[in-house]
């Protein structure tokens, strides 16, 4: 059996309204010479296949549904029940279909339900697939032959698969850093739920939208290179031209991705902003509070403008942060950092050219003990906003 199946069945799953999983008897693939007809289906899974209504019509409750299997062929199968028996059958898979044979006996068969009549079915024959689609669903051998319960599945299984999805749908080799930034903070505010966070802590939402956008960028890397890598180089020339590839990318993608996630953190709190926005000749701050047209006017209060510079990263170049907004000479300057940890040397220094920095609060432990009063929270810097906006 070609391998990635499990991944797919268990993409099939989170996908559906319904789930069904069960080892396959020897009585479902034939290996005991009877004349079972078809797939027994457990009662429990009654409400996947039929509605109250199908099942309350007075001839034998039937129906024919399409089944596309392993994500290649498909179906038009039939589901039967039984009232006689009380059983529950799939049936009609069509000549040479080649699953149902004895050596099959003890596969496990995954169902899914995609819409009413569209249905997905997985056949996992290695004991690494059917480990792996059980783990996923915190199933025990002896838990299936039931519906499965989503609910159960771990928070990571829903992160490897919502990644493996985004890498799937795209065409190009790798995307804008922006379209992979608002990836990253789509997969982690849908599989983690907890957009609220965005107003309630953003300390923690930056961290979490940065880390899943690196785990989303390795992802990609590695679809992109890792046969590559695995096969080995023809030379030493073609080894750095990908390294320096790869590096440039990361460094160029590590520089953008903050000022997009403090974009979402400020748009989710409703604060007046412009990125990028000209303040004198070729100077541009990452961010100018309320707007680059209220900075420029003359008229506008001095004590309402705010500038902030983004850098994952500042140990050796805060200094870039003094001049890039003349009018705001006298007053602080904000630099919101991922760096976790600079020298008390350094942090005097700020303090001396009034630059204040911003950083998420679990990385402010890392800085000198006795000057992390000085530091403020991404939350501390977006109520300075919004009290400054009133």
């Amino acid at each position: 059996m070609a391998a990635g199946y499990a991944e797919q069945a268990i993409q099939s799953v989170l996908n559906s309204s319904q789930g069904f999983c069960k080892f396959l008897s020897a009585n479902d693939t034939g290996a005991t010479g009877g004349h079972q007809s078809g797939i027994l289906i457990s009662k429990s899974a009654v409400s996947m296949l039929f509605s109250d209504g199908q099942m309350q019509q007075d001839c034998i409750p039937k129906r024919t549904v399409k089944i596309k299997w392993q994500n290649d062929f498909s179906t038009e199968s039939c589901f039967t029940y039984y009232e006689s028996k009380n059983e529950l059958r799939i049936t009609r898979f069509g000549r040479g279909f080649p699953f149902l044979i004895p050596e099959q006996t003890g596969a496990l068969f995954v169902l899914s339900r995609q819409s009413e009549d569209d249905y997905s079915g997985y056949f996992l024959e290695t004991e690494e697939d059917i480990e792996e689609f059980l783990n996923a669903f915190a199933l025990s051998p002896t838990g299936t032959n039931s519906l499965i319960d989503v609910g159960a599945v771990h928070p990571e299984v829903h992160e490897r698969m919502a990644v493996q999805e985004f890498i799937d749908s795209i065409s190009v080799e790798f995307p804008l850093s922006e379209e992979m930034s608002a990836a990253a903070r789509n997969i982690q505010n849908r599989v983690y739920n907890n957009i609220d966070y965005i107003r309630t802590n953003p300390d923690r939402k930056i961290v979490e939208w940065t880390n899943m956008e690196y785990t989303l960028f390795r992802a990609l890397e590695y679809a992109r290179y890792g046969d590559l890598i695995n096969r080995g180089f023809q030379s030493v020339e073609e080894f750095v031209r990908i390294a320096n590839m790869v590096l440039n990318r990361r460094k160029s993608r590590a520089g953008k991705s903050l000022e997009h996630h403090l974009s979402a953190i400020f748009d989710g709190n409703a604060v007046r902003y412009e990125s990028q926005a000209v303040t004198e000749g070729r100077k541009k701050p990452d961010f100018i509070f309320p707007s680059g047209e209220a900075y420029r006017d003359s008229s506008f209060c001095v004590d309402k403008l705010v500038s902030l510079a983004a850098k994952t990263t500042c140990k050796d170049r805060w200094r870039q942060v003094l001049n890039e907004a003349d009018r705001l000479r006298d007053k602080p300057k904000y630099l919101c950092t991922l760096q976790q940890g600079i020298s008390g040397a350094q942090m005097d220094e700020m303090q001396t050219e009034n630059v204040i920095l911003v950083v998420p609060r679990p990385y402010i432990r890392t800085y000198p003990a006795d000057r992390q009063d000085r530091i403020w929270t991404l939350a501390k810097f977006v109520q300075y906003l919004k009290s400054i906006e009133e």
